[in-house]
């Protein structure tokens, strides 16, 4: 067992947009059930820009959480019962680990756990409601822990959070989608891997569309067939019922988050078909519902990276389905996480998605 040592480099929140670079902080002591891994690579997410703007629900005290769910590493330390993994280990992490004693936990839906939040009767979210991975070491339950594919690296095995978001709306949304047709609203990283995500699944027509056409060029390149810039399209919801003859598509995604892109996906549904929502709203949604009614279209939701699809996730990525190359842009040692943060948020350089690494 490599040596560990008592104190860690680490990203440490003191309050909002106050994350400071510290070489103190604590290592973290693995519990039952749980291991310690050294931290390779940690993703940056818009979820941790408003964690550092605004705080969240839940989350550990001021100058005293690291955030970060975005993670992958190598497993050093093990916890009292563990079995399922052995030194040297290399890992990736689900964010969420349930509660396991709920009756939403005990039916799968333990991104949903009733007991969020509530450490003392074992839910975690890294980097959320528990120290997370913007750091030296980490401590992670092996109920949300996968073992990396031999072919890909810690900084590509952070992306299986984002891609397990991706999968994880394919999979709410029900039944076979190979040779239908889909609607990505929002080209950032959830919708790029959306995109990703229909191709791999057989989709027949993938239609991206948003309004920066750089991020639409990736689309197509990543396997969008069709894409319409909302900016320069009159009609974008007129564009593609043309692209489907009239007929909508049968799974609309909206990863934009406003009323527009909501009202896009709700008319673009081929009726008695599915829309699902897989972005966080900073405004409240206006739209005319009876629209919805009238065509029986279902309107689902996805929070985070359920049905253990983050291990669907390496899986694809392993059988070179899926491209990280086009999603993780940048990169960025833990000691200049404020210029990968800057990068991340103000989009520098076509940023897309930045990685931390250790």
């Amino acid at each position: 067992m490599a040596d560990i040592p008592k104190t860690m480099k680490a990203m440490v929140l003191y309050g909002k947009d106050d994350i400071r670079f510290v070489t103190d902080k604590p290592v973290p002591v693995p519990g039952p059930g749980e291991v310690l891994v050294k931290v390779k690579a940690c993703g940056i997410c818009g979820t941790d820009v408003k964690i550092i703007t605004k705080g969240m629900p839940n989350m550990p005290p001021y100058g005293r959480f690291t955030q970060g769910h975005e993670w992958a590493g190598e497993v050093v330390a093990l916890g009292e019962t563990v079995d399922e993994f052995k030194i040297g280990d290399r890992v990736a992490i689900e964010a969420h680990k349930g509660c396991g004693r709920c009756s939403n936990c005990i039916d799968g839906h333990y991104t949903a756990c009733l007991n969020y939040g509530r450490v003392d009767k074992g839910h975690r979210a890294s980097g959320m409601t528990a120290d997370g991975g913007f750091a030296e070491y980490a401590v992670h339950h092996i109920n949300a822990l996968y073992k990396i594919p031999d072919n890909v690296d810690f900084v590509q095995a952070t992306y299986v959070t984002t891609l397990g978001c991706a999968l994880w709306a394919f999979d709410v949304s029900g039944g076979y989608v190979a040779g239908d047709a889909a609607l990505i609203v929002g080209p950032g990283p959830i919708g790029l891997s959306l995109v990703q995500t229909a191709k791999a699944l057989g989709m027949e027509t993938i239609i991206l569309a948003g309004t920066r056409e750089e991020r639409l060029a990736i689309g197509r390149a990543a396997g969008a067939t069709h894409t319409v810039n909302i900016k320069e399209e009159a009609d974008a919801l007129g564009k593609v019922m043309a692209i489907t003859g009239g007929r909508g598509c049968e799974r609309t995604f909206d990863a934009a988050g406003n009323s527009e892109s909501f009202d896009l996906c709700m008319r673009a549904a081929t009726r008695g078909h599915v829309m699902t929502l897989v972005s966080f709203y900073k405004q409240p949604v206006t739209a005319s519902l009876d629209y919805a009614v009238l065509n029986s279209i279902s309107i689902r939701t996805v929070r985070g990276e359920g049905g253990n699809n983050c291990k669907r996730a390496l899986s694809l990525m392993a059988q070179g389905q899926i491209d990280t190359s086009r999603i993780l842009t940048h990169t960025f040692p833990l000691e200049k996480f404020a210029e990968g943060y800057d990068t991340f948020v103000n989009r520098k350089d076509g940023a897309m998605k930045v990685v931390i690494t250790m």
